[in-house]
């Protein structure tokens, strides 16, 4: 029950090819690349979105109370 050896290595992989075949672990492994780079290219793409676009500053309620009186009650004294 010790660590395996470099027999016990080989043989699992010549198991692993007998069962999935040499193309279909390359083309497994394409597809894993390929989706690998899709996430890279999308965080960078987060990325430069986010710095790109400025923020708007809040927008500023003025306190005019000329501009606010609607009746003579409201106007100031």
């Amino acid at each position: 029950m010790g660590s395996m050896s470099l027999w016990h290595w080989v043989i699992v992989a010549l198991v692993v090819l007998l069962l999935f075949g040499k193309g279909r672990i390359s083309d497994m492994m394409g597809d894993l690349a390929k989706g690998i780079k899709s996430f890279k290219k999308g965080l960078a793409e987060d990325d430069i979105s986010g710095t790109t676009t400025p923020q708007a500053p809040p927008a500023q309620v003025t306190q005019n109370p000329a501009a606010q009186a609607t009746s003579p009650e409201q106007t100031p004294r």
